[in-house]
């Protein structure tokens, strides 16, 4: 088993070329929620030149709807979403410098070529696994559309997130190379 690569959220885009497909990273930093109704009012917000709740560049994004805290803790279970329902809107924030992406499932090609083209990544997180997964987040704190509910605009604290590389900037994808080693089989 290879060691995991210890990284901070805001240093994700200048390390993602050293990045490649099925690298274990350990994730620590500020990294913002947001699904699908979060990321339809950020995308009118871009559109109408309105101020996005936070810096698009070098910012990563990790679908999820965490639940509400318990108490003495600073979130609930946190697991991610299916990544597929923000691929209409992820070409345009990776262009505009989006960091980088946290999610499950398969990208579409179009994200894929934007990941490239902006030299960036995609890390998958383990479903299932949402109440580990809120272990790892030390603070969060809702910055926008607050009526949206678990799915609203967060701001978390990550310590050391486990994450795997999908889609590095390299044109690897994790899920097309799995099937084909498995043919291969």
């Amino acid at each position: 088993m290879t060691q995991a690569l210890e990284l901070d959220a805001r240093d994700l885009k200048k390390t993602a070329d050293k990045l490649h497909v099925g690298d274990k990273i350990l994730l620590s930093g500020i990294v913002y929620t947001s699904r699908d109704a979060a990321h339809k009012r950020i995308m009118s917000m871009i559109e109408n030149g309105e101020k996005l709740p936070y810096d698009i560049e070098n910012a990563v994004i990790y679908y999820a709807g965490p639940t509400p805290a318990p108490e003495g803790r600073p979130i609930g279970s946190c697991g991610p979403t299916t990544s597929g329902r923000m691929d209409k809107y992820a070409p345009k924030l990776l262009d505009m410098g989006l960091g980088g992406m946290i999610g499950k499932g398969e990208r579409s090609e179009e994200v894929r070529e934007a990941i490239v083209r902006n030299k960036s990544v995609y890390l998958c997180a383990i479903g299932g696994a949402g109440a580990l997964a809120g272990k790892c987040i030390t603070e969060c704190e809702v910055i926008a559309f607050n009526d949206l509910g678990c799915e609203s605009v967060k701001k978390l604290r990550f310590n050391r997130f486990p994450l795997v590389v999908a889609n590095d900037c390299h044109g690897g994808d994790i899920f097309s190379d799995g099937r084909a080693e498995y043919a291969l089989r």
